[in-house]
């Protein structure tokens, strides 16, 4: 970027994460970048004031999906508000709906659903993914947002991501971020997983340079956690690791921390959800 001085950078928050965190950031010249997007995982907060810090460009983050063709919900220059989704683009609508299919009470998460004209009509020869997914003029996305009192969209995780402790929601997400601004942590993955037959929450988590996964620093990152979470949010669990699965996106694996399980066995507890709810898009699925 320093040689070549583009004025739009287009990344992912796994490499904008990299960026900030290189030794000697601050001493590279990115001045001719004058806005910067981010999309296929939530755009920490913590990262985007990061790069904002060093770098002094602005990252517009957002949702978008192969089945609505490209981004429908994003932050803009004139309205954003960090480690949110932002807004509807002009031209799409969105709704946050609970497990029985109705809109949730003002703050509270659900999944997501969108309608537009760029959507998809349909999988190709998969019926039933198309029925679970595109629903009448709605397409069901898959995630789990919640929406604030200015109407920003807030991902709190994909629903086959969602772990559910004691009856209660954990997203994912939030206890990455939570960990993510602990001063030993770069980066940080949690997962539900069986323990007694009851699900708790577990962190893996890759640390910064000069600090050591011992016993002390795990008490220290759940006490963190839980100072700044729910208490039934914080990981029960914590697996210190070099670098955490990831696809080509940057998107977290999840599936590959929870070992043999797979997304649509955990958590063992969400009963409440259809089953079709369960099984969300996959890229390779083919569109029309």
């Amino acid at each position: 970027a320093q040689r070549y001085e583009p004025t739009l950078f287009f990344s992912v928050p796994t490499l904008y994460n990299a960026m900030v965190n290189y030794p000697g950031a601050g001493d590279y010249d990115l001045s001719s970048i004058r806005l910067c997007a981010s999309a296929a995982e939530a755009l920490p907060a913590r990262v985007w004031r990061r790069w904002k810090e060093t770098f002094g460009s602005v990252i517009l983050d957002g949702i978008g999906s192969t089945e609505m063709l490209h981004i429908f919900v994003s932050n803009t220059p004139e309205d954003l508000k960090p480690g949110s989704s932002g807004k509807p683009v002009p031209g799409y609508e969105a709704k946050i709906l609970d497990e029985e299919e109705r809109p949730v009470e003002p703050g509270g998460a659900g999944y997501l659903s969108v309608r537009g004209d760029s959507a998809a009509a349909y999988y190709w020869r998969n019926h039933e993914k198309t029925k679970a997914t595109m629903q009448g003029e709605w397409l069901f996305a898959g995630d789990w947002y919640r929406v604030d009192e200015d109407g920003f969209y807030w991902y709190e995780g994909r629903s086959d991501d969602m772990i559910k402790v004691g009856g209660l929601w954990v997203s994912p997400v939030e206890v990455e971020d939570t960990l993510g601004n602990h001063e030993a942590v770069i980066e940080a993955a949690a997962v539900g997983v069986p323990v007694d037959d009851l699900t708790r929450v577990k962190a893996f988590v890759v640390l910064r340079d000069g600090y050591e996964g011992t016993e002390k620093l795990t008490e220290e990152l759940q006490n963190w956690c839980k100072e700044n979470l729910k208490r039934y949010q914080y990981p029960h669990i914590v697996e210190f690791i070099e670098e955490l699965p990831k696809t080509v996106t940057g998107k977290i694996q999840r599936f590959k921390l929870r070992g043999q399980e797979t997304a649509e066995d955990m958590p063992k507890s969400d009963d409440g959800i259809p089953q079709e709810r369960g099984e969300v898009p996959r890229q390779e699925d083919e569109l029309v």
